[in-house]
Formats: structure tokens, C-alpha cells, sequence
């Protein structure tokens, strides 16, 4: 999504054929407070959409915008546009809740102390697999199974679905990890399923939906991913303490070795903050 910068609007509206000095100075004012704040694009269409009514359109890559430290983040779509195809980026209300989930692409050794963590704090998580993850680590998603947490559905290649217009070929994605799933397991695949990439459309989100899925973005996510560039301990604390909010749901993935490090000390810390942890069947009911 293109960033909205406060100094190429105040330009725009300065031109000389375009001032308006009743209309400049109250519009420079809000684009500055919205700057200070850390408020880009992502939050701005929401509100704007918000207001509007507008529903989502075309192909999105799932984006936040922050505010004040605490505060909810708005994201590329209202909670409300979301709902109508069973999707979530955050719970409602103001209660100090986190929805732990982690994105399971291939297995490197650091998912057991993440899962060792989770067991001593007593804190449900949702792990969204791909079909490499079962086939190479199939004990570690039994054992995902065994000590209560959900698994859900990241597709079985990890593609861009919103690239698939074609049904069959959608659900061929979902219903293959599924089906490995309860192979290697025994029991069925939670009906939960997050984009690849957090990258979406209005005809994904409703695939998803008509097969009986609720689709799950996030609301607190950082750079975890990249194995050639993990980001410091205290970098990890500042993003993850920092932007922690109610009722979010928070991105992390099983293949950082900072989370493998510092899971134990960060679910300690968020305790500390006075938040519990939640599993997502509270928020979709499936």
C-alpha cells in the first residue's frame, strides 16, 4: 500500500491554483496531528471507509496503521467490512485479551521451546500450517494437538490465493492440509485459515467463508520471519510490549529464533501488563 506523507498533501494543496485558505489551514492541522501520531495510509482508508460505508475492493495486502501506544490499530478494512465474511483482525471491546497465533512454514528447531513456553504460562495459541510443515515435522503437530491449541489452515503451498479466481482450485489449497492434517493427527483441522503473505480479496475472504472458514489476520505482527536477519531481544520487547493493545491478535512465527528465545520472558512481561491470553474460538464460535 502507497504511504500517505504529510508533506506531498500540504504541497498538493498549496498550489496556486488550488488554494483555499479556509480549507488549507484546518486540513494541514489534522494531516500533522495524524503524522505525529504514526498514523500512514492504512489507517486513514479505514476511516475514511468507515464513514462511507464502502466496502473492500480488489486485491489488498493486510495492513496496519498505529496510534497512541496501547490503542487499537486500524487496519485495511474495518471490523465491521470484515465480519461479513466471517474475518477478524482484532477482538472487540477494551478487556486485556491476546489471541496468540503463529504462521508454521517449515519446522528449524525453534516451534518446541515456543510450544515449551506456552505450556508453563498455560497460554492457548492457534499454529497456522502449511503442507510442508506436516509432512517434515509431523510429531511437533501432534504435539501442537496434545497440549491443547488449535491448528489451522495456511494453505497447502503457501501461494497467493488472491490470485486464484477458480473455486476448485481454492479449496483444493485448504482441503489438502486438511486432509494431512487428520492423517498425521487424527483430528480434524480447526475451520480457521489465514492468507499467505496477509495478502486477500473480497472473492478470497468470501471462498473462504462459503467453505466454512473464518478468515484471521492480525493486529500486532513484526519483521520475525527473515532467518538472516533476526531482530534483536530488545528489538522484539520494544514492537511486541510497545503496540500491544485489547483484544489483539498478535502474528509471530514459529521459525524466529528470537521468539524460540524470548517467548518464556515476553508472555511474563505481557502477564506483568495485565493481559490473559484467549484462544480465537472465543471470537468465532466454530
Amino acid at each position: 500500500m502507497k504511504t500517505i506523507y504529510v508533506k506531498d498533501v500540504v504541497q498538493k494543496l498549496l498550489r496556486p491554483d488550488r488554494i483555499k485558505w479556509r480549507k488549507v489551514v484546518p486540513a494541514c492541522a489534522l494531516f500533522a496531528a495524524m503524522f505525529f501520531l504514526g498514523r500512514e495510509a492504512a489507517q486513514i482508508r479505514a476511516e475514511a471507509r468507515q464513514t462511507s460505508g464502502e466496502l473492500l475492493a480488489g486485491t489488498e495486502d493486510w495492513g496496519l496503521g498505529f496510534g497512541r501506544e496501547g490503542e487499537k490499530p486500524t487496519g485495511n478494512a474495518t471490523a465491521q467490512e470484515l465480519a461479513g465474511y466471517d474475518a477478524y483482525y482484532c477482538g472487540p471491546g477494551e478487556e486485556k485479551v491476546i489471541y496468540l497465533t503463529f504462521d508454521c512454514g517449515y519446522e528449524n528447531g525453534n516451534t518446541e521451546p515456543i510450544l515449551d513456553a506456552l505450556k508453563k504460562h498455560n497460554a492457548p495459541a492457534t499454529f497456522f500450517v502449511v503442507g510442508h510443515f506436516l509432512e517434515s515435522a509431523p510429531e511437533i503437530a501432534k504435539r501442537m494437538v496434545s497440549d491443547g491449541h488449535t491448528v489451522g489452515n495456511h494453505t497447502y503451498h503457501h501461494p497467493d490465493m488472491s490470485k486464484i479466481s477458480d473455486k476448485s482450485a481454492f479449496q483444493k489449497e485448504m482441503d489438502d492440509v486438511a486432509a494431512l492434517f487428520k492423517e498425521t493427527t487424527g483430528e480434524e483441522l480447526a475451520m480457521y485459515y489465514r492468507p499467505p503473505q496477509g495478502k486477500y480479496s473480497t472473492t478470497n475472504l468470501q471462498m473462504a467463508k462459503e467453505l466454512g472458514y473464518s478468515t484471521f489476520f492480525w493486529s500486532l505482527a513484526y519483521v520475525d520471519w527473515n532467518q538472516d536477519s533476526q531482530p534483536s531481544h530488545e528489538e522484539a520487547f520494544k514492537k511486541l510490549t510497545g503496540r500491544i493493545h485489547p483484544g489483539a491478535i498478535v502474528l509471530l512465527h514459529s521459525t524466529s529464533k528470537t521468539n524460540g528465545e524470548i517467548m518464556d520472558e515476553l508472555l511474563t512481561k505481557w502477564e506483568e501488563m495485565g493481559y490473559t491470553f484467549r484462544p480465537l474460538s472465543d471470537l468465532a464460535q466454530k
